[in-house]
């Protein structure tokens, strides 16, 4: 895919991939931090830890092109409520 204002790959960073990734080239980077981090209704896979922190090692949808809309949607939701 090509870099634009909906998908960025950043293959050069020493982090990437931060999570296993079944075709790298398609690996989403521009929400390398997920916004939707603070929300439990994030759509995504995660787990808490023992001490309550939110693990989403397993999660991939903010990586995912396709999952953009998704992730905007959320975040005016979120801002309208807020």
């Amino acid at each position: 895919m090509k870099n634009n204002e909906r998908f960025f790959n950043n293959n050069e960073c020493k982090h990437f991939p931060c999570h296993n990734a079944p075709e790298s080239a398609r690996f989403n980077c521009l929400f390398c931090y997920c916004p939707l981090y603070p929300s439990d209704a994030c759509g995504g896979k995660f787990i808490r830890s023992a001490r309550g922190l939110k693990i989403c090692i397993d999660c991939h949808l903010p990586h995912v092109p396709e999952y953009y809309d998704v992730i905007i949607k959320k975040i005016i939701e979120a801002n309208a409520a807020g």
